[in-house]
């Protein structure tokens, strides 16, 4: 067969396969040109679930009378007219092909009447037929289109349709869809001549507020929480119903992007994943939402139903949306569930009413005792970590026993030169067994996991790092979601005790999920993000739960940050900024009394 034009009957059945899939599929084709030429006022009368007869009446612009054929032709639209109009679309409805597909399909009427013109004129075409035939007719401002025997030119397609009811309860669902995105218009449908819905124009909050109950049910309306969110362009809006009060069915979830109605694939994970672990595998979120963003920062031509679009920065707005429900369903969750409940949500808010403990106000004076020489050389005031000793693969740094840490501070000070520094430390360090990770030795030396030892400038500097990062957190609560929430499993004891310290734990960053037995972590402080989470948390479980009443964050912060929790990964992952802080917390020590207490040095090492 020789390549050849395809006849315009052909063709618009052909579009017709994509834009009309069922009797709902043309209604919304009808009702979104009803909307983009600013009716106020929508009627829709279905017969025998569609397939039989629908009538749309608008209180729209209308169609002018020249316009009438031009209306049922293919490609002929007034919502667009070249490619920049194309790359930010405001309308609904932009391609110009449904009238001429359902017409191709149906026995089409389009009787219209703009404002400005005297009478009402009717155009008709029918099937393969495509003739359009216009004459004069009585009809107010706005339009009417009719649709009768839908698909009775394409057996094939007739047959695939399901029952009436069944085909009616999806032009009912679109239609409350349709009602959620515009509440500036009056609504009526009716079915085999019986009113099945009538929503009124809302003018006010209550009106909404009303019409949102008849379409999600009372129970949603009473229990949904409004969000207001922006970020840039960016803006969210709506309705979303906290974890508890969710259902298994999925019997609403709407969203809208700039007032067109959408089932998009990273809007739905955006959502599933704000709600995270606080929803069961048998819950499905409810949700009424409005993402608006600027018109060419989304693309509405991918699919002639219309139904998916294309975010230029898909990632800003899926993560935007992330955070901005995920924020209004946690302060659901501190208002519903205090931390002394059985399911606890704690997360660090600027609005919480608990008290952050402080801490003593640390100056220069507290920063350092006893200059090694007194003289304008000083190096207190001076910001510490650089000119760190250098140690090297042969001199490995480890562990210092506690006996030599008591004799690192105290006794009249002497002079004493570098090479004799160096020598003392390069001891210190050979004779220790444990050494550290690599990448520690050339920086400074780790003393019983809590102190960092160096030196400067002929000073020899001891860094209690529980104090400096004390001294951290209270300038600053920085709290790192996890990318993955971490599950616990817990025996009584120690959930008992993780909601006694539920206040403490809040302020230190911690964010937790206590359901039944199991403690969901989903964020920490930032100075454990990088470390072995699992293990630290059971370890502290162990050891903390010894206390059977609850602490201040202050006492539990000594306790996080004992020797028995601070292991050498997290010190030199996460302290060694503390070495080079605004604020250090450094001790410049005597170094001859510490000298002088060493034991010999044997062997010749």
């Amino acid at each position: 067969m020789p390549i050849q034009l395809l006849p315009p009957q052909l063709a618009n059945q052909i579009a017709a396969g994509e834009v009309v899939e069922r009797p709902a599929s043309v209604v919304k084709e009808l009702v979104e040109n009803s909307l983009d030429a600013g009716a106020t006022q929508i009627e829709l009368e279905i017969e025998k679930g569609g397939s039989k007869k629908i009538l749309i009446r608008d209180n729209g612009n209308g169609i002018a009378e020249q316009e009438l054929v031009l209306a049922l032709s293919r490609h002929a639209t007034s919502k667009i007219s070249s490619l920049a109009d194309l790359e930010q679309i405001c309308s609904l409805g932009f391609r110009g092909e449904a009238l001429a597909s359902i017409s191709s399909v149906s026995r089409l009427t389009l009787t219209s009447k703009p404002a400005a013109q005297d009478k009402a004129w009717q155009a008709s075409a029918e099937g393969r037929d495509m003739a359009v035939q216009v004459r004069p007719a009585a009809h107010p401002d706005g339009t009417s289109i009719e649709v009768l025997d839908l698909f009775f030119n394409t057996p094939a397609r007739r047959r695939f349709l399901r029952s009436d009811k069944t085909e009616f309860s999806h032009i009912d669902e679109l239609v409350k869809r349709l009602a959620l995105s515009r509440f500036d218009v009056s609504w009526s449908l009716t079915h085999n001549g019986q009113p099945i819905r009538r929503l009124p124009l809302c003018q006010h909050q209550g009106a909404r507020q009303k019409r949102l109950a008849a379409i999600c049910g009372r129970a949603f309306a009473e229990q949904a929480l409004w969000i207001e969110n922006q970020y840039q362009q960016i803006r969210l809006s709506g309705w979303i119903l906290p974890p508890a009060a969710c259902q298994t069915q999925a019997a609403c979830q709407y969203s809208y992007v700039n007032g067109r109605m959408m089932r998009d694939k990273l809007l739905n994970h955006a959502i599933r994943q704000a709600y995270g672990e606080q929803l069961s595998a048998e819950q499905q979120p409810a949700f009424v939402l409005y993402l608006e963003l600027a018109p060419s920062e989304v693309d509405v031509n991918v699919h002639p139903a219309k139904h998916e679009v294309r975010f230029h920065q898909a990632r800003l707005v899926h993560d935007f949306v992330v955070s901005a429900l995920a924020d209004a369903l946690q302060q659901s969750l501190a208002i519903a569930a205090p931390p002394s409940t059985a399911q606890t949500g704690i997360k660090p808010s600027p609005t919480s009413a608990e008290p952050v403990a402080t801490w003593p106000a640390i100056t220069k004076d507290n920063h350092y005792q006893r200059p090694l020489q007194a003289d304008s050389n000083s190096p207190a005031g001076r910001s510490v970590g650089e000119g760190r000793l250098q140690f090297t693969a042969q001199n490995p740094v480890g562990k210092v026993n506690s006996s030599q840490r008591s004799s690192l501070t105290g006794g009249p000070g002497k002079e004493v030169n570098t090479s004799t520094v160096n020598a003392q430390l390069t001891y210190l360090a050979s004779s220790t067994a444990q050494a550290l990770p690599q990448k520690a030795q050339g920086s400074y030396l780790l003393v019983e996991n809590r102190y960092v030892l160096w030196s400067e400038q002929q000073q020899l500097y001891l860094q209690d790092l529980t104090q400096a990062a004390a001294l951290a957190w209270q300038q600053q609560v920085v709290s790192a979601p996890l990318l993955l929430p971490l599950r616990l499993q817990l025996i009584t004891p120690e959930l008992d005790w993780l909601l006694q310290q539920a206040a403490a734990l809040e302020e230190l960053g911690f964010d937790l999920l206590i359901r039944d037995n199991t403690a969901i972590i989903r964020a920490v402080p930032q100075w454990l993000r990088h470390t072995a989470i699992s293990d630290w948390f059971s370890l502290m479980l162990q050891q903390g739960r010894q206390a059977q009443q609850a602490v201040t964050a202050t006492a539990l912060l000594a306790l996080l940050l004992s020797a028995n929790f601070l292991q050498a990964e997290i010190l030199l992952n996460s302290f060694s900024q503390l070495l080079t802080s605004q604020h250090p917390t450094a001790q410049l020590l005597n170094v001859a009394a510490w000298a002088d207490s060493l034991p010999e040095r044997g062997h010749g090492s």
